[in-house]
């Protein structure tokens, strides 16, 4: 006999981080967890350092300062903004606060793994509605709302898929909705995009009532391991968040890096630069090798294997560890048949397609 956990809890498939080391290999080539290129701007760098001087004190619980740096940042109002232990914090913050036993939380078929996880985690039901040509469908999705549907998430773009939505196919699918479900648009990505038909979700977030942004610090800003993420929407939806989330949930070190990774305006521009040149190349790459590189809006790219004995998804995966190119498989998000392969640096780009060349060579 012992204590047991609420019933969903052990439904949950743990969620499996993208691997960073090969045994055996001589130098090794991470692309498996999206992280920026370019690593950490040198001035979030030296704050995170300067922090090292103070570590018996406990952060400022608020972020306060790094709330108002957002806010500056994007034209936002700081009470506003919530900030977050990386946003897969400010995900199950929301779906504990918003759904329960009974309700449904609903997402895209292969949205972000966190969307389930957390609803499961919090006695709801994960509801995926179907994708069309790897692309969240608005129809399909609010087709899939009934009475119990409390939260929405939609990625975009989406994680692993690299699809996005219009903004005019975003707010349709907002008129949709009933005033009761919360449409949380989780645009991790936001920064590698800039063309007309892509907006992060600020105009929304500013304006309905039941409607929220999270955006990261991971990706493009170089900080996945201070995990800084954070949310924007309505003052009540901020209000809740403020009382369900720890009173320290970012540590001092993460908040100051992040203020000064958003001011190094030149380090973010380089990374984009760098996605910008490197992904239609790899794609390119990638499509002469026989691959389908699906069409990303972000810093990797879904790549399609064929389901010939040898040349699958998996054999490729196996082949590319022993070279020491380190991609993530997709079995877990019902692509079998694919791997996502980051936006790395230049020696890792070219090391990858040496290595899937010689792989379906042989």
């Amino acid at each position: 006999m012992y204590p047991s956990p609420r019933p969903g809890v052990l439904d949950i498939a743990p969620y499996v981080p993208g691997e960073h080391d090969a045994e055996g290999a001589a130098e090794i080539h991470v692309m498996s967890a999206n992280e920026g290129a370019l690593g950490a701007s040198p001035e979030a760098i030296a704050a995170y350092e300067a922090v090292g001087k103070h570590l018996h004190r406990y952060p400022e619980g608020g972020a306060t300062d790094l709330r108002a740096a957002i806010a500056r940042h994007h034209g936002l109002e700081a009470g506003r903004v919530v900030c977050g232990s990386g946003s897969d914090e400010l995900i199950r913050l929301l779906t504990g606060a918003y759904a329960g036993p009974g309700d449904e939380v609903l997402f895209s078929r292969h949205g972000f793994a966190m969307y389930p996880i957390s609803a499961l985690a919090s006695g709801a039901k994960p509801v995926a509605a179907p994708e069309t040509d790897l692309r969240a469908d608005v129809d399909a999705l609010l087709d899939a709302v009934t009475e119990k549907t409390k939260i929405l998430f939609l990625a975009n773009p989406n994680n692993p898929t690299g699809s996005h939505l219009s903004p005019a196919e975003v707010a349709r699918l907002h008129a949709g909705l009933p005033e009761t479900v919360l449409l949380v648009i989780d645009a991790a990505y936001a920064e590698y995009i800039e063309r007309p038909d892509y907006e992060p979700g600020l105009d929304l977030a500013r304006s309905a009532a039941n409607v929220v942004m999270l955006r990261t610090f991971s990706k493009i800003h170089g900080l996945a391991a201070l995990r800084v993420g954070w949310a924007y929407g309505p003052d009540h939806v901020a209000d809740v968040l403020g009382r369900v989330r720890g009173p320290f949930n970012v540590n001092a070190a993460a908040q100051a890096a992040a203020a000064a990774a958003l001011a190094d305006a030149d380090h973010v521009a380089k990374a984009k630069v760098h996605n910008d040149r490197w992904l239609p190349w790899l794609a390119d790459e990638l499509t002469a090798l026989g691959l389908t590189a699906h069409p990303s809006a972000g810093n990797f790219i879904l790549v399609g294997f064929p389901e010939t004995d040898g040349k699958t998804a998996e054999a490729a995966d196996a082949f590319l560890v022993s070279r020491g190119v380190i991609t993530r498989r997709m079995a877990g998000y019902g692509l079998p048949q694919c791997l996502r392969i980051t936006v790395a640096e230049e020696p890792a780009l070219k090391a990858c397609v040496a290595a899937l060349g010689e792989f379906m060579a042989g």
